[in-house]
């Protein structure tokens, strides 16, 4: 997925979850975590986030929480902005949701070491390209039967 748009469905995430109630910056990190599974998005992702959308006038600071965290609330602006970009809205809770179940599968770890193997391909021996290309290849196969159905050791799905 391109970033410009994980940025701005992050935006519109980020305020659906603020029609809910006000939340403090690392409260919206951790209910974006616990909703879609999404690795805990850091302050310097959300806090630009957050000022952009205070800027736009989409949102406001509601006031003090503990610890002098500042707590956001979505205001009318903003309210009216989701339901102007409903769809948009219902995109980016879907890609969010995927995201979510992809991590379940076991993605994020495939994500993590597909970026290991790319960071150290310059070093590896050619014995180790060589076996790297044979499992990305069998690999590649065995899930392009599984998107078509054909589960690999057990019956077609039909």
């Amino acid at each position: 997925m391109e970033k410009p748009k994980f940025k701005g469905h992050l935006k519109l995430l980020v305020l659906k979850l603020l029609e809910e109630g006000p939340l403090h910056g690392y409260g919206i990190m951790a209910e974006l975590e616990k909703r879609y599974g999404m690795p805990h998005p850091s302050p310097g992702t959300i806090y630009p986030i957050l000022a952009s959308l205070k800027r736009a006038g989409l949102i406001e600071v509601a006031g003090e929480g503990k610890r002098d965290k500042k707590l956001y609330r979505i205001t009318e602006k903003g309210k009216e902005y989701l339901r102007e970009h409903e769809y948009e809205v219902n995109e980016a809770i879907e890609t969010a949701e995927r995201f979510r179940e992809f991590a379940r599968l076991g993605g994020r770890d495939l994500a993590e070491v597909l970026k290991e193997v790319f960071n150290s391909v310059n070093e590896m021996s050619g014995e180790q390209k060589r076996a790297l290309a044979k499992e990305f290849s069998e690999f590649t196969k065995r899930v392009r039967l599984i998107l078509l159905g054909e589960i690999p050791g057990g019956k077609e799905n039909g």
